[in-house]
């Protein structure tokens, strides 16, 4: 098999070697670039299985670079690591809300580092194609990773893909968010709780033009339920 190619989008030299190391080490393919131009250049050359993307750019920042990819049809379903400085949970919120499906703070243990990006992968890793499934007028694919409502496209990220299969297998369930933690993202995640409320929230953004945004419900005190009654 062969290993994972990972991006390194990061202008710091010594930080992006260090990561290029570590990752090397680790068994995976680097690419490196030091902004959004050069990302986007080798991302036409090879695509990334998944991009390790810092905060602080010259020129576009991440965080505008990460709503880019997630808008591309070619890279909305590659997995994005933000990694920063920025410690605030607002700026860990404003990152997942703008596209990242994870966020590491510098400085970070390498060890830690890559123990997230092995669990991304694993979460991302093609899954035998399942049977496709329906509640009310939603239908999904995970064969073509396609959702449909009453016919019309609903455009998800990898991981409310993921959160939208689940609900859709456990209708009318109420789950907490440590629970929905453990479904979608693993045990082995280091995934904060609020994390969970973010994806709730691009879902609901995702499923509000198709008039479905209310199938995914708060239960106050205990956490999320998906309702088509």
């Amino acid at each position: 098999m062969m290993s994972a190619k990972i991006l390194i989008v990061e202008d710091e030299p010594a930080i992006q070697e260090l990561l290029a190391f570590n990752i090397t080490q680790a068994g995976f393919q680097v690419l490196c670039a030091e902004d959004a131009d050069s990302a986007w250049q080798q991302i036409r050359n090879q695509m990334p299985d998944l991009i390790l993307l810092d905060w602080m750019l010259p020129g576009i920042s991440g965080v505008v670079l990460a709503k880019q990819l997630r808008a591309d049809a070619h890279t909305k379903d590659i997995p994005i690591i933000m990694l920063t400085a920025r410690g605030e949970e607002r700026d860990k919120v404003l990152g997942l809300e703008s596209g990242a499906d994870d966020y590491v703070t510098k400085p970070f243990s390498p060890r830690e580092l890559m123990a997230r990006i092995r669990a991304m992968l694993r979460r991302h890793a093609p899954q035998a194609p399942g049977e496709t499934v329906a509640a009310g007028a939603l239908e999904l694919s995970p064969a073509t990773h396609r959702v449909t409502a009453k016919g019309i496209a609903v455009e998800l990220g990898p991981t409310e893909f993921r959160l939208l299969h689940f609900f859709m297998t456990h209708v009318e369930r109420v789950y907490s968010r440590a629970q929905l933690l453990d479904q979608i993202w693993g045990t082995q995640a280091f995934v904060e709780e609020r994390t969970v409320d973010v994806h709730i929230r691009r879902l609901r953004a995702a499923l509000e033009p198709v008039k479905m945004d209310n199938l995914v419900q708060t239960v106050r005190g205990s956490g999320y339920r998906f309702s088509i009654n």
